[in-house]
């Protein structure tokens, strides 16, 4: 007889520099994106289901560079990418620089299951989306009063001929609000998913790490899942994704296989970001390099949601010398973390 997991699920709204009085609405977001997926596993439902029914709830929230609430391109559009990957059979879906789909996980999805090819991009994966009956909508639905105003600021710069830091929100603040989730069922099988809207004022076509396959986003029953969230060309290059489940298939701890992977992001690259990560066994690992980073995990024994601030103590990432911050760790399985702070309870 097959044995029978505890499952687990485990979610990220993004790393980076998130103000102080914005870390209530992205452990909102998170502990809704929780509740959805808890449901579901709970239930003795699939992890595919439980990261898809996550993802969507943070993709439908506004709070986050995902579906609603993403940043503008160049062109003031919404493009949006999403990865969704099975560690049961491998199977995967990916779409990118998509403008017309509500939720890019759910047509992701699709793709794994209704189609042989892995990825499409703009208008052919709009095109599969109406195909696979996903309606249509107007970009304009995507975007929120926040973001256009942080468009209108990058393009005044852009015009004056000044520098576009294209990670940059209105205040100065650095952020990568990407989403990600990855779950373990009772039936062992693990699944992955990452969902963004890229980085604020990119250009036209962009696609970054999030939707593609081992960089962003990967799941392997055999060793781990993973959903990454940061500078996406630093990221792609590395292919941290998978280098970090690698780790794990050679015998690290996820804890250690994560902040090895964090660390290799910055000290090789000098790139900023923050990954979650799941093995077979339900063991979990989390870490980032930035100041702050929307996680929160559930499991049948414990519940926990953070900004980083609210469940761990933060520090202002610093960079002496050009040097990156030392990743930010959190202790896998434990209910208090290594920076002396309670984690925020998510209610059963």
């Amino acid at each position: 007889m097959r044995e029978v997991r505890e499952p687990v699920l485990l979610v990220h709204g993004g790393a980076g520099d998130i103000p102080d009085d914005a870390t209530d609405m992205y452990v909102a977001g998170v502990r809704a994106a929780i509740d959805a997926g808890w449901a579901i596993l709970e239930g003795g439902g699939s992890a595919v289901d439980a990261v898809e029914a996550a993802i969507v709830v943070m993709e439908d929230d506004g709070a986050f560079d995902a579906g609603r609430g993403s940043v503008l391109n160049q062109d003031g559009r919404v493009q949006l990418d999403a990865m969704i990957m099975d560690g049961a059979s491998l199977a995967a879906g990916g779409i990118g620089a998509v403008e017309t789909v509500r939720n890019p996980i759910r047509v992701a999805r699709a793709v794994m299951e209704g189609s042989p090819q892995v990825y499409f991009a703009g208008g052919g994966a709009e095109r599969f989306a109406v195909e696979h009956g996903f309606e249509p909508i107007d970009n304009a639905d995507l975007v929120t009063p926040r973001e256009r105003r942080r468009f209108e600021e990058a393009r005044g710069r852009a015009a004056a001929g000044l520098t576009v830091d294209a990670r940059a929100a209105v205040d100065g603040a650095i952020t990568h609000d990407t989403v990600g989730a990855v779950a373990l069922d009772r039936r062992g099988n693990l699944a992955a998913g990452t969902s963004t809207g890229g980085i604020a004022y990119k250009p036209i076509g962009r696609i970054g790490d999030s939707s593609i396959i081992g960089s962003g986003c990967y799941a392997d029953n055999e060793s781990a899942a993973v959903s990454c969230t940061g500078d996406g060309e630093a990221i792609m290059r590395l292919v941290l994704g998978k280098w970090a489940v690698d780790r794990v298939a050679d015998g690290r701890s996820p804890q250690a296989a994560a902040e090895a992977a964090i660390e290799r992001l910055g000290s090789r690259l000098g790139g900023r970001g923050g990954l979650i990560l799941l093995d077979r066994d339900g063991r979990s690992g989390i870490s980032f390099n930035t100041s702050r980073m929307a996680w929160g995990v559930r499991t049948g024994a414990r519940s926990a949601a953070s900004t980083g601030r609210s469940g761990l103590r933060s520090r202002r990432a610093r960079c002496a010398g050009g040097r990156p911050p030392a990743p930010r760790k959190c202790r896998s399985g434990s209910r208090r973390s290594r920076f002396d702070a309670v984690p925020v309870k998510v209610p059963a």
